[in-house]
């Protein structure tokens, strides 16, 4: 097993009604800003509970942050906190919220240009402002981890950075929040976990076999209750398991000690930079190409998956091809579309725009060994197509 550290102070506050507890949790005297997304708190009742929650605090709202958030947006909510003198962040959303919640954490004391953040893949370690986060959609683990993700609209870049002052000081996560989710949301969410794990889990045989049973059991339930809780978001043991494991599959117990991969998320995030797909699609799309193509790499894993996770027999090439089939399926099954064409008509070029942004960055080798080269790359993308 690799040497590693873990380190995640998050206070995460699970179940039905904890969102009681927002006062206790919130610093005495802090000043607010409250951010969310594009007003489904307001109708769900969710802004209705922070605020009734939060009487005798100084709050002032900040909405209209994206899904898959902008460097422009945010940068506005630095703007809010030093005019005015705010002091503590509550991100009410999902995954896009919180995200955009920890840049403009880092953002505020930041001295520079912030976007240096974004573009030169800084971490932040201190002089981040204090937030918390209320969940509202489960999905990418944001709640409980000090990664994020943003989109600078300029330039068509979607960039991750993060740094251990990013961690939420506590997170709120009430299972019943789903009931009221469009179908698309939940799907995103059981397959944004899924490849989550599936880049910590999916690399090559070690010595981690704690963290590959976990690993393992996380993807299990994401098979048993994703396709369920779709149809059934107000079965509170669906919705708890799904958003459980949501949190699981990215709040860094998982990858300690191991070798993770990532090239999935990295290539999946252009196609959401240049054609808006939503994230959680993208992974569908690259991930089973990426397997195919990094095959000769990944084939132990992918046979140990195929036999423990699908209880498929064979020889490792069988089992490994079949586990990939399998894969996809289940893709389909949480009503993905596993191609890039089916999303757009303008495909042909993108296998060499994402290479050549890639060449320019420095991002030479990616993945768990760097072997995903600038070629490999283009092979994963146009199989893609």
């Amino acid at each position: 097993m690799l040497n590693f550290e873990l380190y995640n102070p998050t206070n995460l506050i699970f179940g039905k009604g904890q969102i009681e507890k927002l006062s206790t949790l919130v610093p005495k005297e802090a000043k607010i800003l409250l951010a969310y997304g594009g007003g489904s708190i307001f109708k769900n009742g969710i802004h209705e509970q922070v605020i009734n929650n939060l009487k005798g605090f100084d709050i002032v709202e900040f909405g209209g942050i994206e899904p898959n958030p902008h460097f422009e947006t945010l940068m506005k909510a630095v703007e809010v906190i030093k005019a005015e003198k705010i002091d503590f962040i509550l991100a009410v959303g999902g995954g896009s919220v919180i995200d955009g919640v920890k840049f403009i954490s880092a953002a505020v004391n930041f001295e520079g240009n912030p976007i240096d953040i974004l573009q030169k893949r800084l971490l932040i370690k201190e002089n981040a402002v204090p937030f918390g986060t209320i969940l509202t959609l489960p999905a990418t683990g944001s709640e409980m981890n000090s990664g994020y993700v943003v989109t600078i609209k300029a330039t068509q870049e979607k960039l991750a950075s993060g740094g251990s002052a990013l961690f939420p000081k506590f997170s709120i996560c009430d299972p019943t929040v789903i009931e009221s989710l469009p179908k698309r949301q939940i799907q995103n969410g059981v397959v944004d976990a899924y490849t989550h794990v599936m880049e910590q889990y999916l690399t090559y045989p070690h010595e981690g076999f704690l963290q590959d049973r976990i690993a393992e059991g996380i993807l299990q339930t994401l098979i048993e209750v994703g396709p369920k809780v779709v149809e059934n978001p107000t079965d509170y043991a669906l919705a708890s398991n799904f958003m459980w494991s949501c949190t699981m599959a990215l709040n860094g117990l998982i990858q300690k000690g191991v070798p993770s991969d990532w090239a999935t998320h990295m290539i999946g995030h252009e196609l959401t930079a240049l054609y808006g797909i939503d994230h959680a699609r993208t992974l569908a799309i690259i991930g089973p190409s990426l397997y195919k193509v990094m095959f000769d790499t990944k084939k132990e894993k992918l046979a140990q998956y195929g036999r423990r996770i699908f209880n498929l027999t064979g020889s490792d090439d069988e089992v490994a091809r079949e586990a990939i089939n399998h894969t996809v399926a289940f893709f389909h099954t949480m009503g993905m579309d596993t191609k890039l064409s089916q999303y757009t008509n303008d495909y042909d070029k993108t296998a060499d725009f994402i290479v050549n942004r890639f060449d320019e960055r420095g991002w030479k080798g990616l993945g768990e060994k760097q072997l995903i080269t600038l070629d490999k790359v283009k092979a994963i993308v146009e199989m893609s197509y």
